[in-house]
């Protein structure tokens, strides 16, 4: 990583609350230069450049740690390369991280990368969370779950529902919000979700704009 995209990492975590130290910026470093090996022979992520990956990237996925609980365990659906639970989790080791993508390349992709970083309490599923049962020990298993444009908002908070503990958070990252995604009408009698806010913003250091939109588990 370039010395102006170190720098872009650094300031750019602040505008999240957020002081990187001097070996988290290098393991970031170590994740982009392996993303952009890996990304030469299988297609991890249309992002090419390093720039791109820590604005697209790495950024975008430091920008859900202020809703996060800490501790907490994590859910991350649809994570390809890792995101966002991979930055999130070198940021955050204490967190508790759960990475799924029905991607087997993807899959081993996230592997290398938690063997790589020395990573742990971490592990990547490779499974379809939408055409299976929730296993035994997943279920109602989660403070988080987050997933950056998986599915709809309605697919992602009904995959979500029975993987959250109650009082767990669903939390849903887009780009610019149009409030045109609808969440799953409540059922008479069940619980439901309660919104907990949309956040919108721009990612540093760019005109990216983002959303992030939190549910809680009731």
């Amino acid at each position: 990583m370039n010395a102006e995209n170190r720098r872009l990492l650094i300031e750019g975590s602040k505008s999240f609350g957020l002081s990187l130290k001097e070996k988290t910026v290098e393991d970031f470093d170590l994740y982009l230069r392996e993303l952009l090996k890996w990304n030469q022979k299988i297609n991890l992520t249309a992002v090419r450049t390093e720039k791109e990956v820590v604005l697209k990237h790495f950024l975008d996925s430091l920008s859900t740690i202020p809703y996060l609980p800490e501790p907490a365990s994590l859910l991350d659906i649809g994570s390809g390369a890792g995101f966002p639970g991979i930055p999130v989790k070198i940021v955050k080791p204490l967190l508790r991280t759960t990475l799924v993508d029905s991607v087997r390349k993807k899959v081993d992709f996230q592997r290398h990368i938690i063997r790589t970083l020395g990573l742990k309490e971490i592990e990547a599923i490779h499974t379809r969370v939408q055409d299976q049962d929730v296993p035994g020990p997943y279920r109602e298993h989660f403070d988080v779950v987050v997933s950056r444009a998986f599915s709809d908002l309605r697919k992602f908070l009904k995959l979500s529902y029975p993987l959250l503990r109650r009082g767990g958070i669903a939390l849903a990252m887009r780009g610019r919000w149009e409030g045109t995604e609808t969440r799953p009408e409540p059922e008479a009698g069940k619980p439901s979700y309660e919104p907990k806010g949309i956040h919108t913003f721009f990612l540093p250091f760019s005109q990216y704009e983002r959303s992030l939109l939190l549910f809680e588990k009731r």
